[in-house]
């Protein structure tokens, strides 16, 4: 997105892809390692590429998150439900509240949007 511009165009951006795995402490299998392109960002607001190998961890979201699964396949086990198993062309939004575990079954890639709480005050 340049500084003109109002629209961020996940083909055409430039990707820097950096480490964003999974914590240590949260890894329940495997050695997932992930990596993540931001196509914008603005500090509350994020979109992007995500990529990560297999494995598992356990999350706990205080944001909301739209993914869109382009490739791969992953099984969401969120607390207390059956696990849902997504892959190529799936779409959900996390909510605020979800707990559980990622587990990412083939490498995968998800474009994403992210929009952190609001600031207390």
């Amino acid at each position: 997105m340049t500084a003109a511009s109002r629209l961020a165009l996940f083909r055409t951006a430039p990707l820097a892809f950096e480490p964003a795995g999974p914590a240590p402490e949260r890894i329940v299998a495997g050695d997932p390692a992930g990596v993540a392109a931001d196509v914008h960002a603005d500090g509350r607001l994020f979109s992007g590429v995500w990529r990560s190998s297999p494995g598992s961890w356990r999350v706990a979201y205080d944001e909301w998150e739209y993914c869109h699964v382009t490739r791969g396949r992953a099984r969401l086990h969120e607390d207390g439900a059956e696990p849902v198993e997504v892959g190529p062309g799936d779409s959900f939004i996390l909510h605020p509240g979800f707990t559980g575990v990622w587990e990412v079954l083939e490498p995968m890639e998800k474009h994403y949007v992210i929009l952190l709480p609001a600031a207390a005050g």
